[in-house]
């Protein structure tokens, strides 16, 4: 049983202000001095990470086609755990889902596992009465849906809002708040940046979630949402755990070093609570800064959420390039997600990187973006030959050869991915690893043994 108020925090579309609301909603909380927990809906770990930032704890990604719907409601009761207030930032428009399921991955249906009520972010820049017709519409959808109230932006002046909050009290609908145009500015770091300037706990990025939050104090009943978020009723559901773990390896705990900075790791949150319960000591090593491993160090993760923009920094880092490929020489299990494949190879973009991997990368227009349910070519460090994971995928660099002679993976449409090399296991895909805690164990029944001979280069 799990008794945590909440809130999903969702809009007709994209773009009405839903992340800037989030992240004001929980620095205003938590300047009140609530506990807090942001959670982000579907795979964008920037944002879960400024919602952690806000939140003084952990952001975590509730995404149904990565960890199954089953999943949702543990893994939320999980991360809120002893939380005074749990916002829940939702994805697109409220019943939208990119991969064409609403039904079990779009932001209504992950509230409705949550059992939580729904307020909806409406942009009503260039919109009067109306406003009643629209959300009256998205209450009347699904009846299933609990819509809460919901909360206006870009107001254009008092008049404006009288005439909103007139048209919304006749379809009986409550408004916690109305803010007025600019009163949500656009402060925080350029997305370019990524998850970095938050796991940084960079001045700009915290003073910039500080303004959110006295923008959101200023305008929002902050009394009145928390009694609606007060109003959810228990989840009777048992709290996802990465405990136990069976098998975990005796004697020493081997040590992990887990890319990342100050506020957390470019990881899912739940990876490094799984690698502890598998039995590793679990450390964090900053790329962009960290001149080597920390000492003692038997295996490396470099998560999904490092981007791409700082290819200058991670080749600058000649030191540690060196350490990551003595690492791997040795044998050592290294797993690289997304970005951390383009580090490990010979250059991106001309600029030298680590030379783990025989291959070149290169900045291309356009991104690559979406699921993948890939099925694991080669025996490695991450899964069994065999195996099948779903995974996202998000880049915009490319590799050639895109795979080495022992590829990670392949999936319908598409040719062979990632390397397999020693312990090395690196590719492009990003899976959650709480879908597949054996990952965690894997690694870390690896690193507590020592290395197998050497064997050809990637």
């Amino acid at each position: 049983m799990t008794v945590v108020p909440r809130v999903v925090l969702s809009a007709p579309s994209s773009g009405h202000g839903t992340s800037a609301l989030s992240l004001g909603l929980l620095a205003a909380l938590a300047d009140r001095g609530l506990d807090v927990a942001g959670f982000k809906i579907g795979p964008d770990q920037v944002d879960a990470a400024y919602l952690g930032l806000a939140a003084g704890r952990p952001g975590r990604n509730l995404d149904p086609r990565l960890v199954g719907p089953e999943r949702i409601a543990p893994l939320f009761a999980h991360g809120s755990a002893g939380a005074g207030l749990a916002v829940v930032q939702g994805t697109m428009g409220l019943y939208d889902s990119v991969a064409g399921r609403p039904e079990t991955e779009s932001t209504a249906a992950v509230a409705g596992a949550l059992r939580s009520p729904v307020v909806l972010m409406v942009d009503v820049a260039a919109m009067g009465q109306s406003v009643a017709a629209l959300v009256h519409g998205f209450r009347a959808y699904d009846e299933q849906l609990w819509l809460g109230g919901v909360i206006l932006n870009r107001v254009a002046s008092p008049r404006h809002e009288a005439m909103l909050r007139e048209a919304l009290d006749d379809i009986g609908v409550p408004v916690y708040g109305a803010l007025r145009r600019h009163e949500l500015p656009p402060v925080l770091p350029a997305r370019r940046h990524g998850l970095v300037p938050a796991v940084a706990r960079d001045g700009e990025a915290v003073r910039a979630v500080r303004r959110l939050g006295e923008a959101v104090a200023a305008t929002v009943d902050l009394d009145r949402l928390l009694v609606l978020a007060r109003s959810a009723p228990e989840l009777t559901v048992d709290p996802w755990s990465p405990e136990p773990v069976a098998g975990a390896p005796a004697g020493p705990r081997p040590l992990v070093a887990l890319a990342g900075g100050p506020g957390g790791s470019y990881s899912h949150p739940e990876t490094a609570e799984l690698l502890r319960a598998a039995g590793a000591e679990v450390v964090t090593v900053d790329p962009l800064r960290d001149e080597a491993l920390p000492a003692g160090t038997r295996a490396l993760v470099v998560g999904g959420g490092l981007p791409e923009s700082y290819a200058d920094e991670l080749s600058a880092n000649r030191r540690l390039c060196i350490a990551v490929a003595e690492l791997a020489r040795t044998g050592r299990p290294v797993i690289a997600e997304g970005t951390g494949l383009l580090w490990l190879a010979r250059e991106l973009d001309g600029l030298p990187m680590c030379g783990v991997l025989d291959a070149i990368g290169a900045s291309r227009d356009g991104m690559v973006i979406g699921y993948r349910e890939a099925t694991a070519r080669t025996e490695g460090v991450v899964a069994a030959a065999g195996t099948v994971v779903v995974g996202h995928k998000q880049h915009a660099a490319v590799l050639t050869p895109r795979a080495g002679e022992r590829p990670a993976w392949s999936w319908d449409g598409g040719a062979p991915e990632g390397f397999v090399w020693r312990g090395v296991h690196a590719s492009q895909l990003v899976p959650h690893w709480a879908a597949y805690p054996e990952i965690a164990a894997r690694l870390v029944a690896a690193a507590a043994v020592e290395p197998a001979t050497a064997e050809a280069p990637a």
